[in-house]
């Protein structure tokens, strides 16, 4: 079967018997679905005669909300299904029933093309008539695509008669608690089933709004590799596109966070705030301000944090956006231009990042593993020796005092007169920096004669330089400043004043990252490096056998 974009999957099995088989059905899901799947729970649903309307409604209970957890964990091990519970006919304790919904439609944010079921079909083996009603059933209900495909999964399933349906509760069971107003507060970044999860803990209490608070700025400050989280508007676009995918019904709120507390602690009309085992501690602080600002204090709904059964080494075990960041380095993250007057062989490659950063040990490591090195560091010091391609030209700019007894340029006279001061740096520059470039091309050319098929070009000054022009994809290492900044130290034996001017002398790791095709960083053991290079080559082996 081909590939289909979106998926929605509507579920009427009994509870105990749906929680073991989530898995399977995940499974089945996984190979005809490509990108989003929704999961529908719908007790009641029977297609053996007419279709019927979505008019059973589920309670809210704890055992329900440990099932949505686990099909949310279970969906970890298929990357790439964005898997979203739909919540439409889940209601909590003391909810107000919602208007009806008989011929409305749910407008999904990507339409299913596919529509799967595993409801008893008591069609006596005969399933085309129920495929049919199903397709029929899923277009009232959803928007989907025209040509919508069913596919019945399990039509053989008897239910156990001692199951209790789940729209019903059992002796003793009670549904989850309900507020007004709630909020909750993230960075939300790269939405992943940890923070499903979540939101559905949220929108399940939630009967009229859901306040948002998203981390911005200062907060991202100590996030590990902050550079790669995304935009704050692209956050925001993703984690409200599925708010009102699975609970439509709610009045949804989203607003920067710039600080710990944000309106959890000026905002009268909220009643409960949402935290993990790791926020309880900033949910009573919360609680804490608000006693002081004169306003009752929240109830406070705690989730249990999502096991990442795959984490790696070096990643945190539960489900975080961290974890996914980490995933990214090495990978590419943006396609690169075409430069037509850029010959493909040798494919080159700009590496570059501050100093400190680790740059020159990856760029040797990739020289080990077959890349030809153009080291434009030391092609900037063959410009300034006598006789050397702008020695001359420096002179004649900066002063015969700028030279040494012998006619060698002292560079350290020469700092002292361009560093702080930019059009003077800026004079020298345009000097040294054509010609850097026009002796790269030179040993590019060295290369090409050799028969290298990856050229790696390690300038710390590739973006400043404009030198971006000369290579194929641009690759940045990054380092935390306060990483970067013990390292300079101990290196060079500078004082932290001294190390830190030279650090806000260059380009932000933010700036760089903007403007690169892969991201590396030197932050953990070597070995963990060079896992990071040798994946970041192997997935460029790919690219230049494809091309």
């Amino acid at each position: 079967m081909s590939a289909f974009r979106s998926g929605l999957l509507v579920l009427t099995s009994p509870l105990s018997a749906l929680s073991l088989r989530l898995v399977p059905i995940l499974a089945s899901a996984a190979h005809i679905v490509e990108d989003t799947l929704y999961v529908h729970l719908q007790p009641g649903l029977s297609l053996a005669g007419s279709a019927q309307p979505r008019s059973t409604y589920v309670p809210a209970t704890p055992e329900l909300c440990g099932l949505i957890s686990k099909l949310y964990a279970d969906a970890g091990t298929h990357g790439h299904l964005d898997v979203r519970v739909l919540l439409t006919n889940i209601r909590n304790q003391g909810a107000p029933a919602p208007p009806p919904t008989l011929g409305s439609v749910q407008n999904l944010a990507h339409p299913p093309e596919v529509v799967l079921t595993d409801f008893q079909t008591g069609d006596g083996g005969q399933y085309n008539p129920v495929k049919q009603r199903l397709e029929r059933y899923a277009t009232s209900c959803y928007s989907c695509r025209p040509n919508l495909i069913s596919v019945l999964l399990y039509p053989d399933y008897e239910p156990d008669e001692e199951e209790l349906p789940l729209g019903e509760l059992k002796a003793g069971e009670e549904s989850l608690p309900s507020y007004s107003d709630v909020v909750v507060g993230g960075t939300f970044d790269r939405l992943h089933n940890g923070h499903k999860i979540l939101l559905s803990a949220c929108c399940l209490l939630a009967e009229r709004r859901l306040l948002v608070g998203i981390s911005d700025q200062d907060l991202l400050e100590n996030k590990m590799l902050k550079e790669l989280i995304q935009p704050y508007e692209q956050r925001m676009e993703q984690l409200v596109e599925f708010l009102v995918d699975i609970k439509p019904s709610l009045r949804y709120e989203t607003v920067p966070l710039l600080d710990p507390f944000g309106p959890a602690i000026t905002e009268s009309k909220l009643h409960c705030l949402v935290v993990s085992e790791e926020t309880r501690k900033g949910g009573l602080a919360v609680n804490k301000r608000r006693l002081e600002n004169g306003l009752p204090e929240l109830a406070l709904h705690e989730i249990l944090l999502a096991k990442d059964p795959g984490h790696r080494e070096n990643e945190e075990e539960k489900i975080s956006s961290s974890s996914l960041r980490h995933r990214l380095l090495g990978t590419l993250l943006r396609p690169p231009l075409r430069n037509p007057a850029l010959p493909s062989c040798p494919y080159v490659i700009g590496l570059t990042g501050g100093t400190g950063s680790g740059k020159s040990s990856i760029a040797q490591y990739l020289e080990r593993l077959g890349a030809f090195l153009v080291n434009m560091d030391n092609l900037g010091h063959e410009v300034y020796v006598p006789g050397g391609p702008a020695h001359q030209q420096v002179v004649e700019e900066f002063g015969a005092e700028i030279m040494n007894e012998n006619g060698t340029i002292n560079r350290r006279v020469l700092g002292a007169k361009v560093f702080g001061h930019q059009e003077q740096l800026k004079r020298l520059t345009d000097i040294v920096w054509p010609v850097m470039a026009q002796m790269a091309k030179g040993q590019i050319e060295e290369a090409t004669a050799q028969g290298k098929a990856v050229c790696v070009l390690d300038a710390a000054v590739l973006l400043e330089a404009g030198w971006t022009d000369m290579v194929h994809e641009v690759w940045t290492v990054i380092i935390p400043e306060k990483e970067a900044l013990s390292r300079i130290m101990a290196r060079d034996g500078l004082s932290e004043e001294a190390a830190w001017n030279r650090l806000q002398s260059q380009l932000p790791n933010s700036q760089r990252v903007q403007q690169s095709h892969v991201v590396l960083c030197t932050l953990w053991e070597p070995e963990i490096t060079y896992k990071q290079v040798e994946k970041a080559w192997a997935f460029l082996q790919k690219r230049l056998e494809q091309d």
